[in-house]
């Protein structure tokens, strides 16, 4: 199989052909088509799968594609002003995957004429603030940061269409689940939700219950397995009287 079969834009072919990329990975081939159909996904893979191309490449035709519909209710203000808002959201735990999301985005939409832009702690806000308000259709974002930025009135979310949260493992272990939950209930329940997560323990199953309406399950490897790269070691001690 090739990105040829499974009907992506020329647009986004070419970014792909300029990337050097030639066939999907398992988590893409089987991803894309359910995302493209409208479709919730539960995506369970390894980091470094190809997970962020597995939802950004149909994410950005989907926002194509829906670009130019009429809105109604919130998203009135969107027709008459003609400014752009908030239609895709990408939840992330840390600042670097952020980033590397980001820069994906870059690379993937460089003909889509669309605007993205990340959001993370740790740095002053006033050129994260200056990106917003010049309005973007799609915010990577760290929980703590987004949730900072929502309660100062930088940020609203009534205009997604798309959800995705990636390496939902992670962010249950950096404590994040009730951030996440709180973000999404700010977002429309009429939606679709994309949820990536390399293992799917039992709090990451609930969150992923709650969150996403007749998923598509796709899981590529063991669900439990680590990474490749964590080495394991047992030491024998002597108990201790």
């Amino acid at each position: 199989m090739n990105f040829e079969s499974l009907s992506l834009p020329k647009t986004m072919l070419r970014s792909i052909e300029a990337v050097g990329y030639h066939e999907p990975t398992p988590i893409q081939e089987q991803t894309i088509p359910h995302v493209l159909k409208g479709s919730d996904v539960v995506g369970c893979a390894q980091t470094g799968t190809g997970k962020t191309a597995a939802f950004a490449l149909p994410t950005l035709q989907r926002l194509l594609e829906t670009a130019n519909r009429p809105t109604t209710g919130a998203g009135q203000r969107r027709k008459r002003s003609h400014r752009r808002v908030i239609r895709s959201l990408i939840l992330s735990p840390t600042r670097e995957l952020a980033a590397q999301i980001g820069a994906s985005l870059v690379t993937y939409g460089t003909f889509t004429g669309l605007k993205y832009t990340v959001i993370f702690g740790g740095v002053k806000q006033h050129a994260q603030v200056k990106a917003l308000n010049s309005g973007v259709d799609i915010l990577v974002a760290t929980p703590g940061r987004l949730l900072d930025l929502m309660g100062q009135g930088f940020v609203h979310l009534e205009n997604v269409e798309i959800l995705i949260l990636d390496e939902a493992d992670q962010m249950l272990d950096m404590g994040f689940i009730d951030d996440v939950r709180r973000i999404v209930r700010q977002c429309p329940k009429k939606r679709q939700t994309l949820f990536f997560s390399a293992t799917m323990p039992e709090a990451i199953n609930s969150l992923a219950a709650w969150t996403l309406y007749k998923p598509m399950e796709i899981s590529i490897g063991l669900r439990v397995s680590p990474a490749d790269t964590v080495e394991h070691a047992l030491y024998p001690v002597d108990a201790m009287g």
